[in-house]
């Protein structure tokens, strides 16, 4: 069995190795999981899964490894789900109250339950639905899914209903954490984090244990040092696009402005419509009133600085490559004279497109921005695109 589910993991493309592999039959073979079964799931994905990024993979690998009810033969089923009568009864031990026990007792108690289980399953040839006997769905068998008895096992069923269920085998689903998808807050976070300057400032809080170990050494007595903790450096300038095109875009979009905040210590953020010119904002309530002028921040912000625009990058070409194309307003200057400028200022800098990447080569303003701050240099924004932005920067 176990060989088995080291290969669905490596068919799920989880990086497991076989020393890996091994750790975890060693710590079966030590006792370290017993009759737990949502233990034996945790030990599993923290002996095998070294990144975050594949925990998905590895849970509907283990799903297809462990439970996999409805991909196999009813014939085969009891011997798939052939798991060991006292693990059932731990937990049944573990979950149930002592007023739950006594009503299973009265109506036959867990072994009877699941000494019938066992039954159905060698005598069952067909899908069943409705009835008070078969394992099916609706009706009121105690074995099945979408019916009701006041005693029974949930069996591939998405959601608790009546919560009368004495055991659960569901099918389990899970939200994707995975390359290539729509980025969440803490996802973000994750991909961020590769994006790190250490350095240390501030206050000096933290325990120096090498530092106290030598003072003390030297001194003969205990002499506590302490130093400043380590902080992550690096200087983020972020340009966010607002309104348009970018609307259906605000949900992921201010997760991603939520995760940079708490990442980066030095951040600066501004806004813009489509394309920089002259003048960006940091409060769209008064876009127009209190603008911060774009010169400004080219003088003020060193080139150590890492530059990240984020947008769809979908407008016209006019308002790029034209002085007057800007859609709200006269700019005397074309916005590929502005970005251009702002790829001159700071050399580490990244352009991310919250737009399916499939649709980039179909608008023509996207290739033009790509075309001036170069092609590697716009991402997706998913995860695997993330990452791949805060390698360039990180350069």
């Amino acid at each position: 069995m176990f060989l088995r589910f080291f290969e669905t993991l490596r068919e799920a493309k989880v990086p497991v190795s076989l020393r890996e592999f091994l750790s975890f039959l060693e710590g079966l073979r030590a006792g370290l999981v017993i009759y737990d079964l949502e233990g034996f799931y945790y030990f599993a994905r923290t002996t095998m899964v070294k990144d975050e990024r594949h925990l998905d993979r590895f849970d509907r690998a283990f799903a297809a490894a462990f439970e996999g009810l409805d991909h196999i033969d009813t014939g085969e089923m009891l011997e798939a789900v052939d798991i060991p009568q006292e693990w059932l009864e731990k937990l049944a031990e573990k979950h149930l109250t002592e007023e739950e026990r006594a009503e299973i007792e009265a109506a036959g108690g867990f072994d009877k339950l699941m000494e019938t289980l066992k039954q159905r399953l060698k005598e069952q040839e067909k899908r069943h639905q409705g009835g008070n006997k078969w394992i099916g769905t609706a009706g009121t068998s105690p074995f099945g899914a979408y019916g009701y008895n006041p005693e029974g096992v949930r069996i591939g069923q998405a959601e608790s209903r009546h919560q009368r269920a004495v055991k659960v085998w569901d099918k389990r689903d899970f939200r994707d954490l995975d390359d290539n998808i729509e980025l969440g807050t803490r996802n973000i976070k994750v991909a961020l984090k590769r994006l790190r300057k250490w350095a240390r400032d501030g206050a000096a809080e933290e325990l120096d244990l090498g530092g106290t170990i030598r003072a003390t050494a030297e001194n003969g007595y205990l002499d506590v040092k302490t130093r400043p903790e380590r902080r992550n450096a690096v200087k983020v300038l972020l340009f966010l696009d607002i309104g348009g095109s970018m609307d259906p875009h605000i949900k992921v979009v201010q997760e991603l402005f939520s995760a940079a905040k708490t990442e980066f210590k030095h951040l600066k953020h501004y806004y813009f419509h489509n394309c920089l010119y002259e003048g960006v904002w940091t409060d769209n309530r008064r876009r127009w009133s209190e603008q911060t002028q774009t010169w400004d921040l080219l003088r003020s912000f060193g080139s150590d600085y890492k530059c990240i625009f984020v947008g769809d990058a979908s407008m016209s070409p006019y308002e790029i490559a034209y002085p007057g194309g800007a859609n709200e307003h006269w700019n005397a200057e074309s916005g590929a004279t502005w970005l251009s400028r702002a790829r001159d200022q700071w050399p580490s800098h990244l352009w991310i497109n919250p737009l399916d990447e499939r649709y980039w080569r179909h608008t023509q303003s996207t290739q033009m921005i790509q075309q001036i701050f170069g092609a590697d240099r716009m991402v997706p924004m998913t995860l695997n695109g993330i990452e791949q932005g805060m390698r360039l920067l990180s350069r």
